[in-house]
């Protein structure tokens, strides 16, 4: 099986970049959006992200469940920076779920989170915590981000 961390996928410029190759030890892998009851989980995502020098906070805008990110890619960005103040790495909008489903979230959907349960991402927000050995612990969009076993 691939390491998740060397899985390509396009950033919202249109490169093809890897977890690998946004640096960092740990990435945790969000699929976000911006008019959903979790949105403000994005405060807590970048709190993470500026207080774990080792850790890449990488949010994968998704509008698959209930139509809550609609916006473009430049929408996106001016929301989370001006709301937020997120300086993490935004990915180009995809799917997490389905025939269109995101080669990154194909791997990741087949590891269990804290209940055991593996498959589709359920809601907004779920998470992928993802070491350098590709190793996964995956976590409920429940899951707030200061309450994460980061260990």
């Amino acid at each position: 099986m691939t390491n998740p961390i060397d899985i390509p996928f396009a950033t919202m410029d249109g490169e093809e970049t890897t977890l690998r190759a946004l640096g960092g030890e740990r990435w945790l892998v969000v699929n976000v959006a911006s008019a959903c009851g979790a949105t403000p989980q994005y405060a807590g995502l970048q709190s993470l992200h500026e207080a774990h020098q080792d850790l890449t906070v990488v949010g994968f805008p998704c509008n698959q469940f209930g139509r809550q990110e609609p916006g473009s890619h430049a929408e996106i960005c001016e929301f989370t920076s001006s709301k937020y103040n997120v300086t993490f790495p935004l990915m180009a909008k995809g799917d997490v779920n389905g025939g269109n489903r995101l080669a990154l979230f194909e791997a990741l959907c087949e590891r269990p989170d804290t209940e055991g349960r593996t498959g589709d991402v359920r809601w907004n927000f779920e998470k992928f915590l993802i070491n350098t050995d590709g190793d996964v612990k995956r976590f409920s969009s429940g899951t707030k981000p200061a309450a994460l076993d980061l260990s």
